[in-house]
């Protein structure tokens, strides 16, 4: 049985190895973290606060895992999820997505308040933290499943998408090449992808490439 006590954030060791977090809770996330001999296990949970006021965002910006640990980083944005968009397979897995033949990017689902944070807001962050000007390439890393993307969800996505983007231009010397396009059927990443960043901040892709772009946009 665990048992639930007011006092937040907090972690519960029990019998058998089993670590509990549930400061993701504390701070509105809709899910929790159970790590179990060294392997992590994200339980989907009922949001404890209102989520009429939720809005989401889903973006490509080369490997989910630095552009998730961006946005997680954001006041007003209560979860991120890392998954797949924009591809004609159904439910591909991460090695059929890395083929390239799947048509599928790799993205980030945000979810956020709009009251916080403006869907305009989360587009200048997207300008910041990639480079938008290089087709299907962010660093070494090269495929249609790591090109820039916006998939907006409704209309004023669109338009906001298409005027930040034109926006955005003057900051870069090479024209941007962000296709916009409507969301489509979004699929979950496999649960090890999921906050990769927050669980694993000593992998040797996380110290070389995660924490500094953190800290070069002053988010840690």
């Amino acid at each position: 049985m665990i048992l639930f006590s007011d006092t937040w954030p907090r972690k519960e060791k029990l019998s058998g190895g089993w670590l509990i977090d549930f400061s993701e809770m504390a701070n509105g996330y809709s899910s929790l973290t159970i790590v179990f001999l060294g392997y992590a296990y994200i339980i989907n949970l009922m949001d404890k606060k209102n989520n009429s006021k939720r809005s989401v965002a889903t973006f490509g910006a080369g490997c989910f895992w630095c552009v998730e640990a961006v946005f997680e980083k954001l006041e007003g944005v209560h979860a991120v999820e890392s998954g797949y968009m924009g591809g004609d397979v159904s439910d591909p897995s991460y090695r059929e997505v890395c083929s390239g033949t799947t048509g599928h990017a790799e993205v980030v689902k945000i979810h956020y308040d709009p009251e916080v944070i403006s869907f305009e807001t989360l587009l200048d962050w997207l300008w910041r933290s990639h480079d938008p000007t290089t087709l299907n390439r962010q660093g070494a890393d090269s495929g249609t499943q790591y090109r820039s993307a916006i998939f907006y969800h409704d209309e004023a996505q669109r338009e906001a998408a298409t005027t930040s983007k034109a926006a955005a231009q003057a900051h870069f010397s090479a024209p941007i090449v962000t296709e916009i396009t409507e969301a489509s059927t979004f699929y979950p990443a496999e649960d090890y992808h999921q906050d990769y960043y927050r669980l694993n901040p000593g992998a040797p892709y996380c110290q070389m490439l995660i924490g500094p772009k953190l800290r070069k946009l002053e988010l840690e």
